[in-house]
């Protein structure tokens, strides 16, 4: 073989390497398209058929996950093939699991489906004070200070972390930031031994204060023990429940969600309007009593989907909209949809568009993709601002899910939350 016939050799060569990763890489882009369009978890009605339409060449068998597990030698299952629509039915609130492959041949996902019990809630709207008190103190930062000796020192370096949740000091629960901060005073330098939630863990650690040129006893830490602000009611359940923002209240320092020691919800007044733009997110402002007359319910959980909890007899009396159903993921539809806010006093209708939906996100927050396309709330916020998370989402007479979040480049558009996915509460 001569030096030419080996150049062309070595160029088809990497012709079929370049042909070969161009087609893995098509595959692969293919395959995860496929992935997102079936939710892991598809909820239907018990009771009432329903069709379930994904557009995807998979197929597979749906069983009791029960039967599997007692090891049962004859399982029971159906064939399903979502090439096409199916059309499926359990009567009674149930769990199965459903194995799929992809064009039947290549293995796919495992996905539960749920029976759940048909659901109507009230779709709300209303501006709502957000008040919020943390399970011990949230560290949100660590300094650096001074000691009596003209060092610079940091006690709580390498031992304390921003996002720790102080618990108790000593075997003292801690109440609050001001109670901290004097027990550290009186620490007179001793050790202090604290309890930490560190994400889902809970830990010990031994720090000693340091004292400052004044004779202070310091640690060298910033921390929070509460959280404020404006939101919009998602909905209130005939129960005298409800739920709320759509996405969870989370400290601004650290982005940590906020452990709930207890929270409480006020009537607030809307009284004044930043208005968005691109590149800069405007802003509900609120006026906020915090006083007990003015309390209009208790929130008992800040999670990543919402604020939930019990609201008073009264928001349920004096909301202004009946019942609705909810829509499940798989009855959403791109298209035509409105929200409901509170900008100008009372809860309105505004039209949107939902452009995008996301049935397999991994963030929870972001299943929809929504813009507004209403004049006259364009005219008056210029889009979503802040204190518009958790307005509903209604399409079709049902409601869909909550706004979420705007994005920061368009200010007309942003996301939402499946109403489904708030409703695992």
């Amino acid at each position: 073989m001569n030096d030419y016939d080996y150049k062309i050799k070595r160029y088809r060569g990497f012709l079929y390497f370049l042909l070969a990763g161009g087609l893995i890489a098509l595959l692969a882009a293919a395959y995860m398209d496929y992935w997102r369009k079936v939710p892991s978890t598809i909820k239907i009605r018990a009771g009432i058929e329903q069709e379930l339409d994904f557009h995807v060449p998979v197929s597979g068998e749906i069983y009791q996950e029960e039967a599997v597990e007692s090891l049962s030698t004859h399982v029971e299952s159906l064939h399903v093939n979502f090439s096409r629509g199916v059309t499926v039915k359990a009567n009674e609130i149930d769990h199965y699991k459903m194995d799929l492959k992809l064009f039947g041949i290549l293995p796919y996902k495992s996905v539960d489906i749920e029976v759940i019990q048909d659901k109507t809630l009230i779709p709300s709207g209303i501006p709502i004070g957000i008040y919020v008190k943390t399970d011990g103190v949230l560290v949100v930062g660590i300094g650096e200070f001074e000691n009596q000796e003209g060092e610079t020192i940091s006690p709580a370096r390498y031992i304390l972390q921003a996002g720790d949740y102080i618990l108790d000091v000593n075997g003292e629960k801690v109440e609050n930031k001001k109670q901290f901060v004097q027990m550290i005073e009186e620490s007179e330098g001793e050790d202090m031994i604290m309890t930490l939630r560190r994400g889902e863990e809970i830990t010990e650690v031994k720090i000693r204060p340091e004292g400052n040129p004044n004779g202070d006893f310091k640690l060298g830490i910033w921390i929070r023990d509460n959280a404020q602000g404006i939101g919009t009611l998602t909905y209130v359940d005939t129960d005298e429940t409800f739920g709320a923002l759509g996405h969870g209240i989370n400290d601004v320092d650290t982005s940590t969600l906020m452990q709930l020691e207890e929270g409480t919800l006020y009537k607030t007044e809307i009284i004044g309007i930043t208005r968005g733009q691109d590149g800069s997110p405007g802003e509900l402002t609120g006026y906020i009593e915090y006083e007990n007359e003015n309390v209009i319910g208790e929130i008992t959980e800040n999670t990543a989907e919402g604020i939930f909890g019990i609201c008073k007899e009264e928001i349920v009396t004096q909301t202004s909209f009946a019942p609705v159903p909810i829509a499940l993921k798989q009855e959403v539809e791109t298209g035509p949809a409105q929200i409901i806010c509170s900008v100008t006093g009372e809860p309105k209708y505004y039209d949107i568009e939902i452009e995008e939906l996301h049935l397999e996100e991994g963030n929870v927050n972001r299943g929809l993709v929504i813009r507004i396309t209403d004049e006259e709330l364009l005219s008056l916020t210029g889009g979503i601002i802040q204190g518009m998370s958790g307005s509903p989402i209604i399409q079709n007479g049902k409601l869909v899910g909550a706004v979420t979040h705007v994005l920061v480049q368009n200010a007309a558009s942003g996301y939402g939350i499946f109403i489904e996915n708030m409703l695992v509460q």
